[in-house]
């Protein structure tokens, strides 16, 4: 093949022709990939500091679970359900199940033995308690009994001072002395009367004791001198009293007719007697055993 003198560049040779080469007519063609949508700048730098920090991360996953995540937590709540399912079944009281008609006749022989105890303690304790009530009741009558004995022997003993009815009565001498005989028949027949204090000269309180004599032709109680007229309290019934000592021939009748002394008698409804006498200590005497 030749060339125009024109073109200076050398002809190109022909190409032969492979006839044999297959073309592949069938093969689809590519298909073209889909960009995703754009992100405006303000999600995109949400998404990229959420993606950095662990915190993000967990957020992210909690406000946009995925599906295996979804599932799992499914999972998890039925599996709690279960077990608090499971821990209420152990609760109810399943001892018995399963136990031979043997074993529950001994555990109910035991439980009514047990039953049978506790009934007899709760009697015992029961009359336990009321021993106690009666022994309370009886120590308290006791009491009241032994303080109203000692308030009694405090009188008797003339310890304390005393108020009542009574009598007072006034022995003047006249021309003669009065006999001591005289006035402890007077005192004697007021004793049986039933006075319960008595008291000379508002000085000298009679008691059990007590006792008169005569130093240098004067009367002397309990080593206290008495001089007329002789005022003599007493403590009791006044009309018994009264009679006790106005009986024909008594102790009255005697000091008016046998010595000449007046003799005034009066029936109060209050006699004070203020006198107290102090109670020496035993020296000899001890109470006995027991009491």
């Amino acid at each position: 093949m030749s060339s125009t003198p024109d073109d200076p560049r050398p002809a190109a040779p022909d190409e032969p022709v492979d006839s044999e080469k297959p073309v592949d007519s069938e093969q689809p063609p590519a298909e073209p990939e889909v960009a995703p949508p754009p992100m405006s700048a303000e999600a995109d730098e949400t998404a990229k500091s959420d993606s950095v920090t662990p915190l993000g991360r967990i957020k992210h996953s909690i406000m946009r679970p995925s599906r295996s995540q979804a599932v799992v937590g499914v999972l998890m709540a039925v599996l709690g359900f279960a077990a608090v399912t499971q821990v209420r079944s152990n609760d109810v009281d399943t001892t018995y199940e399963g136990r031979r008609q043997e074993d529950l006749i001994e555990i109910f022989n035991g439980l009514t033995g047990t039953s049978d105890r506790a009934r007899r303690d709760i009697a015992q304790l029961e009359q336990t308690r009321r021993d106690l009530q009666v022994d309370t009741s009886a120590r308290r009558t006791a009491i009241e009994q032994a303080e109203n004995r000692l308030e009694t022997l405090n009188i008797l003993a003339g310890l304390v001072p005393v108020t009542g009815p009574g009598l007072r009565i006034t022995v003047t001498e006249t021309s003669d002395r009065v006999s001591v005989d005289s006035l402890l028949d007077m005192v004697q027949e007021l004793r049986t009367a039933g006075a319960e204090a008595m008291e000379f000269n508002r000085s000298v309180r009679l008691v059990a004791s007590s006792s008169f004599s005569v130093i240098d032709d004067v009367i002397h109680l309990d080593g206290q001198p008495l001089r007329s007229p002789y005022v003599l309290k007493v403590v009791g019934d006044a009309s018994t009293l009264h009679s006790g000592v106005t009986f024909p021939s008594g102790p009255v009748s005697n000091l008016r007719n046998k010595e000449g002394a007046e003799v005034a008698i009066e029936e109060l409804e209050s006699v004070d007697i203020e006198s107290v006498r102090d109670l020496p200590p035993a020296e000899f005497a001890e109470p006995a055993e027991g009491q």
